[in-house]
């Protein structure tokens, strides 16, 4: 039986001109998790990361904080939907950069429902798969770490392809699978255990990593 560690990349730059940018706290909260294997006495066989720079970015950051440079194999499939896209099939105009907690909330609020949308096929966001097509590319790494991987396995991500494994994994409900996705943090640890057949959950969106006090202003969500 293998394990599976399923991280989301560290802080972006949300509201920027450029999401795909890690935030300094970003680089810090994925050279601390390394850091945290590293003391664990972590070794990964193998690693996977999506192609999208602020998940190549963390793993770097974790390879840092470990003092090691595993191999890692870049895989399309586990790339973030778009997030824009999505809210622009139910909001018209583009949105103000949020500078307030309601504004926040209403973001928020539109891409819950945008996905909700996209994932029961009644919109298409432009220059995205359909919602089928985005839950095979998040199998399709799992699958590829089932039949090909043993022992400790990395792979770096995003909310969306991580949530969607774990609503796969667990038989979730489109509705429960936007819960689990809205609620993950930056740089969090999911563990799946592995056999070739199957995955299953261990645990979900922990930071043992930032557990200390001093690490108490690192925990963010976006």
């Amino acid at each position: 039986m293998g394990t599976l560690y399923l991280v989301r990349h560290g802080q972006a730059s949300f509201g920027a001109d450029d999401y795909d940018v890690l935030s300094p706290l970003g680089h810090q909260q994925a050279v601390r998790l390394g850091e945290y294997f590293a003391a664990k006495g972590m070794v990964f066989d193998a690693a996977l990361t999506g192609t999208l720079q602020r998940q190549i970015s963390t793993y770097e950051g974790i390879c840092k904080g470990m003092r090691a440079t595993p191999q890692a194999l870049q895989w399309s499939g586990l790339n973030e939907y778009d997030s824009h896209a999505v809210i622009a099939t139910v909001h018209a105009g583009k949105l103000e950069k949020p500078n307030s907690p309601e504004q926040y909330r209403h973001h928020f609020r539109l891409l819950k429902d945008g996905l909700k949308q996209w994932m029961d096929g009644v919109v298409s966001p432009q220059g995205m798969p359909s919602y089928s097509e985005f839950v095979g590319g998040v199998t399709s790494a799992l699958d590829h770490v089932r039949k090909n991987c043993d022992g400790h396995v990395l792979l770096v991500s995003s909310g969306g392809p991580i949530s969607t494994a774990v609503g796969h994994v667990l038989g979730c409900s489109p509705e429960a699978t936007i819960e689990l996705n809205l609620r993950i943090r930056n740089a969090s640890v999911t563990e799946f255990a592995f056999t070739p057949k199957r995955h299953m959950l261990v645990t979900y969106n922990t930071l043992p990593h930032l557990d200390a006090p001093e690490y108490s202003d690192w925990v963010t969500y976006a």
